[in-house]
């Protein structure tokens, strides 16, 4: 997986050449979650500067290729080797259309004083049924990062995509799934908010909101 930052990437990332050039370098599939006009009224966390505008996804190719690929789009590009868990499996079309969903990705950092093994377990066994009980979710995608793949990438632990009603970009009942009760949602807000906390997710993170889009991409060169 690779943050990008730059300009225009809600162009660039979409054409032919580039995806040409990722099945030239050995990408058969491809996700791209961008920042564009279609999640323009969403909440953003920016941490990193420049901030994140796009995370791109590939799978079988070499990431030194992608990464020179992606360079040709963006101005900054950071690559991380994950483990992939699929906790709630998003609907998928591999034509390049657009999900009808927002499609948050959160970048996580694991707190120092909390061993990796030990944040693993709040996060995927404790956090995860809370997160889903308490959000209108209906994707989720969870990615341990196991390694940087470019230099000078800094450091992160975890790319989580989270897929929820196009809605609740500006609604926080179909956000959060509360069916207009506002006691239902400030319960769940808080329920939310403190197992955030447990994992250390409450501050030092970037919230992404992004369009996604997937391709298949051995047909492209």
């Amino acid at each position: 997986m690779f943050l990008l930052s730059g300009d225009d990437l809600a162009t660039g990332l979409h054409e032919r050449a580039l995806r040409s050039a990722l099945a030239d370098a050995g990408v058969r599939r491809l996700q791209l979650n961008v920042d564009d006009d279609h999640v323009a009224e969403a909440l953003r966390i920016p941490e990193l500067d420049p901030p994140v505008r796009a995370i791109v996804s590939t799978w079988g190719a070499d990431p030194a290729e992608v990464s020179t690929t992606l360079g040709e789009v963006a101005t900054t590009v950071h690559g991380y080797a994950v483990d992939e868990r699929r906790r709630l499996d998003p609907p998928e079309s591999w034509d390049g259309t657009r999900a009808d969903a927002l499609a948050n990705v959160a970048i996580l950092r694991r707190p120092h004083h909390i061993a990796r093994e030990e944040w693993i377990r709040r996060w995927m066994v404790e956090h995860t049924p809370i997160a889903i009980r308490t959000q209108a979710t209906f994707g989720y995608v969870q990615n341990i990062v196991t390694g940087p793949v470019t230099p000078d990438a800094p450091p992160v632990d975890a790319l989580v995509e989270e897929l929820f009603p196009s809605a609740g970009m500006t609604d926080m009942h179909a956000f959060y799934g509360s069916g207009g009760d506002d006691a239902e949602l400030h319960r769940r807000i808080g329920e939310l908010m403190a197992s955030v906390a447990w994992i250390g997710a409450d501050h030092d993170l970037d919230l992404v909101p992004t369009s996604r889009y997937l391709y298949e991409c051995s047909f492209e060169s």
